[in-house]
C-alpha cells in the first residue's frame, strides 16, 4: 500500500510547517510508503517554499476552489490510497495508521474524528460536539481529514467541482455507495481560527442560509466562511501544536 497524503493550501504560511512536520511524522510512524504533495493555490505568501523545504512535492494551481484543488492533487498523486488533509491540520499517528488497517481491512474510505486547538469562544465549546457528533453519526467525514481507495474515488469522479463547499460530504455519500466507509476512532486536531474569528451569530447565519438556498454552495461568493478575506487570528499567528 502507498499512501498519498494531498494538502490543498492558499496563503498557509503560518501554519503548513507545522501541519507537514506532524504528517511526516505520522506517516513515517505508519510504515507504509508513501508521499505528501502539496497544492499551493494562487499563494502570495511563503507557502509554497515552506512545503518545499519540508520535503513535500509543490504543484502550483490558480484555481481557488477546494474541490477542484484537491483533485489537482489527486491527478499527479502516485499511491492506491488518498489522504486529503488540511494545511492548518495536524495527523496523528493513530489516524494515519487507521487508514491503513481500515483499508486493508476492505474499507474504500472514510474520515476521522477532529478537534480544535484552543482557545475556541464558548458557542463553539457548545455547539462542535453535536456538529461532529453528527457527522460520525450520518457517516460523513470532516474535510480536514478524508481519505479513500483510489479506484473508489476515480468511479465516483472524485470532489465535485460544482461545490464550493461541502464537497467533503458529497464525496462521503458517494463513497458510501461503493463500499464501507469508516469514521475512524482517531482524532486529528484542525485549527480554530475560523471559530475565533467568526461570531456565533455569523456561522448561524450562513449556516441557516446554505440550509434553505443550497444552491449557494456553488457560488464562491456565497461562502465568506471559506473564501472571504481571512480574518486575523491574533491568538494563534505563529501556528497551534497539538493537544496531549
Amino acid at each position: 500500500m502507498t499512501l498519498s497524503f494531498v494538502v490543498p493550501a492558499h496563503d498557509e504560511e503560518a501554519l503548513i510547517g507545522g501541519a507537514l512536520e506532524s504528517l511526516r511524522a505520522a506517516a513515517d510512524a505508519a510504515g507504509e510508503p508513501y508521499e505528501i504533495i502539496v497544492v499551493d493555490d494562487a499563494s502570495t505568501d511563503r507557502t509554497a517554499a515552506i512545503a518545499a523545504a519540508a520535503g513535500a512535492r509543490v504543484v502550483a494551481v490558480n484555481l481557488r476552489q477546494i474541490s477542484a484543488v484537491r483533485n489537482a492533487g489527486a491527478r499527479v498523486a502516485t499511491g492506491d490510497t488518498l489522504v486529503f488533509v488540511d494545511a492548518d491540520t495536524h495527523a496523528s499517528v493513530e489516524a494515519v495508521r487507521g487508514v491503513v488497517e481500515a483499508r486493508r481491512a476492505g474499507a474504500v474510505g472514510g474520515g476521522a474524528r477532529v478537534r480544535f486547538d484552543e482557545p475556541i469562544p464558548a458557542w463553539a465549546r457548545r455547539l462542535m460536539p453535536l456538529f461532529m457528533g453528527s457527522m460520525v453519526r450520518l457517516r460523513w467525514a470532516a474535510g480536514c481529514f478524508i481519505w479513500a481507495e483510489r479506484t473508489a474515488f476515480e468511479a465516483v469522479g472524485g470532489f465535485d467541482e460544482s461545490l464550493f463547499a461541502s464537497e467533503e460530504i458529497a464525496l462521503s455519500r458517494a463513497l458510501k455507495r461503493r463500499g464501507r466507509f469508516v469514521i475512524l476512532p482517531a482524532y486529528v486536531q484542525s485549527s480554530g481560527r475560523k471559530l475565533r474569528t467568526y461570531s456565533g451569530p455569523e456561522v448561524l447565519w450562513l449556516s441557516l442560509r446554505l440550509t434553505a438556498w443550497p444552491w449557494s454552495l456553488k457560488r464562491r461568493s456565497a461562502l465568506p466562511l471559506w473564501y472571504g478575506e481571512r480574518r486575523e487570528d491574533s491568538g494563534h499567528e505563529h501556528g497551534h501544536r497539538p493537544q496531549p
